[in-house]
């Protein structure tokens, strides 16, 4: 629709301003470069967003106070509401921070946007702000040509600060000129009516341009030439705030459901903003004039006022929606319910999620976990076990004497319908990944590959070893059915254990549990090995049948060496929240050697 109807239609009035008007061909140019100004910023800001602001989000989001505070404060410094929505977003879908905290974000993120009304009717319009530019867009596009990332990123902040200045003062002169020409005032429409008319506007305009700085920035630039009313412009502004929502809606259409959420939590909260502010438009004019000669602001100083009105309307929608939060979540969780997806399918791999590095590692991280969850119920039912009895305090010995005779699984369509699937979308994912190899979340997206191949590795090494067990594991030689018994006694211990590991809070108790495990398979193999000789020699078993248990054997140490190395990854030896003293805790593969030498 936008391309089709929307975006002609907006080059058929540009084109008619252009013919019309020399002086609109000025503001138009402002705009642009103000846009364009906005992009480079936030191009700029990303190049910071590799873990620092990452870190910064999760570790203040804890309460709805610091979440209100960290959106007030993000949109502030990065003067980009857009920006925040998007990380929001993103470290929503990863499951990094909840709802409710994201939704302190963008009421906080609402307020922040006040402070560019405050910058441009304070410093934009009382200052010649081209002067400043010059300097700024000179050492930024020489700092853009940098090849160091930080270099680079400030090049591009700088860039775009002069662009915004820039933008700023074409819009400011353009109007100036403009009003020679054809007096835009002569429109202004008193009352509700012009109140809901230009309040469309401002919809109208920020969703166009997707910014509502611009449109902000436009509106006073517009007020200080006098070519809209007071009381349009206050309209104006109202739409401005409605319409940056569809920032959040279009950043929520590649997230998953609880971006979704966010984007109408988005909604709700500057509709209800903007109802309010119509309807008790009056009253706000009267506080605003009443904080205006509080602060010193002249009564004619309507761009100055503007900044007021457009901070105090914020700010009580804040104060009127933040007894609603814990209510509008649970009705979000209810209007927007999470559709069960097959098992086949990712679930935490969104385009979204691919935005910031920190994110992109949660999401495969999760899925990662989503993978093995499958792919445990694969190898604890091709052993004869469901995995409700590997999550159970049952004893193991005696539902294994019960499960004697257990029926075949087809592990190659289980494989294609819950594992193949989501094993080639990680793989996918991860090579989308485009921030700097250099950062750290790019070792863990590394070790997460490999963890991945470790559960597929596990699976197809289950396969070969299930066809025997399937065969000896009721053979009328009580020797061999034993041996066959201790493979799928061994291995389900082994999944037990390891769910246990996975729910252990204390990670000091993981890496010494793990250190045990390590030892134990490779004792738990030589003593395997030992008997089947010895079964091999005294004749207890035929040559065919002991290489079968040697062959399986051999699966059983490789499912349970890939295992190991899956949890090791995913929860004890890449996890980059641990100490460098309890790195050293974990023990390597010469050590483990040298610990079950020691032990014999």
């Amino acid at each position: 629709m936008f391309k089709k109807i929307i975006l002609p239609s907006i080059f058929i009035v540009l084109a008619y301003g252009f013919w019309i008007s020399p002086d609109f061909k000025q503001i138009a140019a402002g705009v642009a470069i103000f846009l364009f100004g906005m992009l480079s910023l936030e191009q700029g800001f990303r190049a910071f967003t590799g873990g620092a602001l990452e870190k910064i989000l999760r570790h203040t989001t804890g309460s709805l106070w610091k979440s209100l505070g960290f959106g007030v404060m993000s949109t502030t410094i990065l003067q980009s509401s857009s920006l925040v929505s998007v990380i929001t977003i993103s470290f929503l879908s990863a499951g990094l921070i909840g709802l409710a905290a994201g939704i302190g974000i963008i009421f906080g993120a609402n307020l922040g946007t006040t402070t560019g009304a405050w910058l441009v009717a304070g410093f934009g319009l009382k200052v010649k702000i081209s002067a400043y530019a010059m300097p700024m867009l000179v050492f930024g596009v020489l700092l853009i040509f940098q090849k160091s990332k930080a270099l680079n990123g400030l090049g591009y902040i700088l860039a775009g600060l002069g662009f915004l200045f820039l933008g700023i003062h074409y819009m400011k002169e353009g109007f100036e000129a403009f009003k020679d020409t054809i007096d835009l005032s002569a429109f202004a429409i008193p009352g509700y009516r012009g109140l809901f008319i230009y309040t469309g506007i401002g919809i109208f305009a920020t969703v166009v341009m997707q910014s509502s700085h611009a449109t902000l920035v436009l509106i006073i630039t517009a007020l200080a030439a006098q070519q809209i009313s007071y009381e349009n412009g206050l309209a104006l502004a109202i739409g401005a705030n409605v319409g940056t929502t569809i920032t959040a809606i279009i950043g929520s259409l590649s997230a998953n459901i609880q971006g979704k959420r966010l984007a109408g939590a988005h909604m709700i909260f500057n509709l209800a903003t903007g109802l309010i502010a119509i309807l008790f438009i009056h009253q706000f004019v009267q506080i605003v004039d009443v904080v205006s000669a509080y602060v010193g602001i002249a009564d004619d100083d309507y761009t100055l006022k503007l900044a007021v009105f457009h901070t105090i309307f914020n700010l009580v929608g804040i104060i009127v929606m933040i007894p609603f939060i814990n209510m509008m979540v649970r009705w979000l969780e209810t209007t927007f319910k999470e559709k069960e997806a097959p098992v086949e399918q990712a679930k935490f791999l969104t385009d979204s999620a691919l935005e910031f590095a920190d994110t992109a590692v949660e999401a495969v991280r999760k899925e990662t976990l989503h993978l093995y969850d499958n792919a445990i119920v694969i190898i604890a039912n091709a052993i004869g076990f469901s995995k409700s009895d590997i999550d159970s305090d049952a004893d193991l010995e005696q539902l294994l004497n019960a499960k004697k005779k257990f029926p075949e699984v087809d592990i190659d369509a289980r494989y294609d319908k819950s594992i193949k699937g989501i094993y080639s979308e990680i793989i996918a994912f991860i090579s989308q990944v485009r921030f700097n190899w250099q950062l750290e979340q790019s070792g863990d997206l590394h070790w997460l590959r490999r963890a991945n191949r470790n559960i597929v590795e596990a699976i197809k090494s289950t396969k070969h070893l299930q066809k025997n067990l399937l065969e000896f594991n009721q053979s009328y030689n009580q020797h061999t059915a034993k041996e066959y018994q201790n493979i799928r006694l061994n291995l389900a211990l082994l999944l037990r254990e390891l769910e246990d590991i996975r729910h252990e809070p204390d990670p000091d108790i993981k890496i010494l549990s793990m250190d045990e495990i390590k030892v134990s398979i490779g004792e738990a193999d030589e003593k395997q090995n030992n008997a089947i000789d010895e079964l091999i020699r005294s004749g207890k078993v035929v040559p065919q049948t002991g290489t079968s248990l040697i062959n399986d054997s051999a699966y059983l140490l490789d499912i349970k060496s890939n295992l190991v190395q899956f949890f090791e990854t995913l929860f004890v030896a890449q996890e980059r929240e641990l100490t460098k003293a309890e790195r050293k805790l974990v023990l390597d593969d010469d050590e483990i050697t040298e610990v079950r030498a020691v032990s014999e």
